[in-house]
């Protein structure tokens, strides 16, 4: 069975991106919109001598402190109104009659206010209802309506890079693995379905939980170059990998198709990703050596294999602990929309990365996104890339 609802198809996976234009435009685009969002006609009165945050802040917690926004809303100003200048038109051109439980308008920061809290925090619709002073449909229909807008405005931010060379580099500088283009990894997403229904069994993983499994590769930045979600918990990591969209660009050599690397005068090494011992062995996909006794050059491949997937278990990590919808076990969730919700949240990481937000990064950092979750081991291995991994390692191990 396949995903719900393929990001695939909405997402131009080809689409070339130079990430310096983008962080450019980016930068740009968020130093005006503070002053024009605040300066439109969706913005609170003019009367005001309070600006949006300072009226809306006092409403929520009797304070309009910096710091309290950003631990509401878990960005910073300048990114919030970059989020805002995103969706406007979208928000703008499907004018909906969204209020208050006063019958107040609900400016455009209001609503993208609301739908960062929603994702942001992970309550209930009824909680966020309360707290911002509105129905739980209008709560509802906000989020949604920003989901959508974020998966066709946000693109840009979640692409396969043009060029490979800076990630070969910064991931060489951290473990010394040459030609390495990203790591990748799973994460489960919990929920909470009935058990008496026959057809949930599908969502039931190993660890006897419903789940909807996330797959991502990383760069060593933390940031997400592909992503798919909708699959359901129940099946392994190789199942997932080889029913992506990633691996079949992969296979007909449309990535991870460039310079490759001399490892020896017997063994060139292509370009590749990294990845647990629950995924494959192969020729693109570099795992962990498995059982013991290991040798010493395996040993050394391991720890720095490790080291360069820890871009890809923070990653995650920090996009759970960020992004709260996706964290903990979801109520029942609509399983048609969740996986454009999971994507909307890979797309608000992202933009944190590429706006320099640096809002909670004092924050001690865990590995483990898939708490409680068992390392699953997949035995599939190409014989080729077996003979390779052991060239690598002993040209590394002698080079140390």
């Amino acid at each position: 069975m396949g995903p719900l609802k393929t990001i695939k198809k909405k997402k131009r996976a080809e689409k070339k991106v130079d990430r310096n234009v983008l962080l450019a435009a980016a930068a740009a685009a968020a130093a005006s919109a503070s002053v024009a969002l605040n300066n439109n006609e969706d913005s609170p009165s003019s009367h005001s001598s309070l600006d949006w945050w300072d009226g809306f802040s006092r409403r929520l917690s009797g304070s309009s402190d910096l710091k309290t926004f950003e631990s509401v809303f878990k960005i910073s100003r300048k990114t919030f109104d970059y989020i805002c200048s995103l969706v406007k038109d979208d928000f703008t051109a499907k004018p909906a009659n969204f209020s208050d439980s006063n019958g107040k308008p609900l400016s455009l920061n209001d609503r993208v206010a609301v739908a960062l809290r929603r994702l942001g925090s992970g309550e209930s619709l009824s909680v966020i209802g309360e707290t911002f002073g509105m129905n739980q449909s209008t709560v509802s229909q906000i989020t949604w309506r920003f989901v959508e807008s974020m998966e066709e405005r946000a693109l840009h931010h979640l692409s396969w890079p043009s060029k490979l060379d800076d990630i070969k580099s910064k991931f060489e500088k951290i473990s010394g693995l040459p030609n390495c283009c990203g790591a990748i990894d799973i994460t489960h997403i919990v929920m909470n379905l009935p058990a008496v229904e026959p057809s949930n069994k599908v969502w039931l993983d190993g660890e006897k939980n419903f789940s909807m499994i996330l797959q991502a590769v990383v760069d060593p930045d933390m940031r997400f170059l592909d992503v798919i979600a909708g699959w359901p918990g129940s099946l392994s990591d190789d199942v997932v990998l080889k029913n992506s969209g990633f691996y079949k660009l992969v296979e007909k050599g449309k990535r991870l198709s460039g310079e490759k690397f001399l490892v020896s005068e017997r063994a060139e090494l292509r370009e590749y990703i990294v990845g647990d011992s629950g995924f494959p062995l192969l020729p693109w996909l570099l795992t962990p050596y498995q059982g013991k006794p290991l040798s010493l050059p395996q040993t050394e491949f391991n720890r720095r294999h490790s080291e360069t997937r820890k871009a890809a278990e923070m990653a995650l990590s920090k996009l759970k602990d960020r992004w709260r919808i996706i964290h903990g076990v979801m109520w029942m969730p609509d399983r048609n929309r969740l996986p454009r919700i999971i994507f909307v949240c890979c797309l608000l990481h992202n933009i944190l990365i590429d706006m320099g937000d640096q809002t909670l990064d004092d924050q001690t950092l865990s590995h483990q996104h898939d708490i409680h979750y068992r390392q699953r081991s997949c035995k599939l291995a190409d014989e080729a890339s077996s003979v390779l991994r052991d060239e690598l390692s002993d040209q590394m191990w002698g080079s140390a």
